[in-house]
């Protein structure tokens, strides 16, 4: 919330729907909060710490509509107004991820941590783009502090440790973090990927093949799914399904046979 709220007189009342809006009571889309924050910002009447979480809210609301130079301006004046403020820190760096700016987002997750420890979000964060580096160590490590601190953890970020656990080797772990991803969200497409990889890497033919068809079923053109689901039925001497797997995995992702060998399975062994 940007405030709390006592009594309101009929004067101050288009500033409370300013301030409903700005914390996003209307859902229907972003624009309404654009719209009371942007209000609240052009007053001249607000103190700086609520203005700076006006620029936050407005800031999440254009990253919602994917006009990314706009949100980071605005969280680039949240800091400024308020310096220690950990969310604007950790929501820039999510806008830096997303434009492909993996610096920058690293050095804003860093600020966060720093100025709050125990705020769980920007471990998240910090540890999908280690993974994405293929640092998967470190992606465990900040997995781990992230699941240890939040009260509750989404999907994603059980699948995310998931993800990194198999690929360095840690199997009966990252079976447990995917059955919690998809206890959270059972039609997870990319914990049941992950999770048919571990059972590819476990060598549990069957349970790889299950796993990576419900990913297709959700996603039809899931090419780590194609490709895992072909070695899964390669070893398991079904060539025809194999090579139509593989040979559509390829045709999506002409790349894909070289990732597999950098997770740690071998295509023809």
């Amino acid at each position: 919330m940007l405030l709390a709220l006592g009594a309101v007189t009929a004067a101050q009342t288009p500033r409370l729907k300013n301030i409903e809006l700005c914390n996003g009571e209307d859902r229907t889309t972003p624009d309404p909060k654009i719209k009371g924050c942007t209000a609240l910002i052009d007053s001249g009447e607000e103190v700086p710490q609520l203005l700076a979480i006006a620029h936050n809210n407005r800031g999440n609301a254009y990253t919602a509509k994917g006009e990314y130079d706009l949100a980071i301006k605005d969280y680039e004046e949240a800091v400024k107004l308020n310096p220690s403020y950990t969310k604007a820190f950790n929501n820039r760096g999510v806008v830096y991820e997303k434009k492909g700016e993996f610096d920058r987002a690293i050095e804003d997750f860093n600020q966060a941590i720093k100025l709050d420890p125990n705020y769980a979000s920007p471990f998240a964060n910090r540890a999908a783009i280690h993974a994405s580096n293929g640092e998967y160590d470190r992606a465990t490590q900040d997995y781990d502090e992230a699941i240890r601190l939040a009260p509750v953890v989404e999907a994603a970020v059980w699948n995310g440790r998931c993800w990194s656990r198999a690929v360095i080797g840690k199997l009966e772990n990252a079976l447990s973090d995917c059955d919690e991803a998809l206890r959270l969200d059972p039609n997870d497409t990319a914990a049941f990927d992950s999770r048919g990889f571990t059972y590819l890497k476990s060598r549990q033919w069957d349970a790889a093949i299950r796993d990576y068809s419900s990913a297709l079923q959700r996603d039809p053109r899931l090419a780590s799914s194609l490709y895992g689901r072909g070695l899964a039925k390669q070893k398991k001497g079904d060539i025809a399904g194999a090579n139509a797997d593989i040979a559509a995995a390829t045709a999506i992702a002409p790349n894909i046979a070289a990732d597999f060998p950098r997770y740690g399975v071998q295509i023809r062994d």
